[in-house]
């Protein structure tokens, strides 16, 4: 899961800094995340980056990925996570949880487009 998470925070951070967002399966895609299951296995560890930002205390990296569609949400585990984690109560669906992403969404473009690049830092 670490080796799936590592390959999931450069395209992460590129679209945050340039304050765009990037489908489930572009995501899957640049990571080069690879079948059975692609799309499963990489909600499972946004998940983990989400629990890991969270319990840092760091707007969510992973509001950056979403689903496909014209809402341009994450999908509704997202929002089921965010409800376990206290961040977050209503629904997983419609106008308030576009709200919520929208502010998720804006603090991760705000404090990640600063964040230090990986690449740069070294390991």
């Amino acid at each position: 899961m670490e080796d799936l998470i590592s390959a999931l925070r450069p395209p992460l951070l590129a679209c945050a800094r340039s304050r765009e967002t990037i489908t489930y399966l572009d995501l899957a895609d640049a990571a080069r995340v690879r079948p059975p299951h692609r799309i499963h296995n990489l909600t499972l560890a946004l998940e983990k980056m989400i629990e890991e930002d969270h319990r840092k205390g760091r707007p969510l990296l992973a509001a950056v990925a979403v689903s496909r569609g014209p809402d341009q949400v994450p999908g509704r585990g997202f929002f089921m996570l965010l409800t376990r984690l206290g961040r977050y109560d209503g629904p997983d669906r419609g106008p308030v949880a576009k709200a919520c992403h929208a502010r998720e969404l804006t603090a991760a473009f705000d404090f990640w487009a600063a964040a230090p690049d990986p690449s740069e830092t070294g390991p």
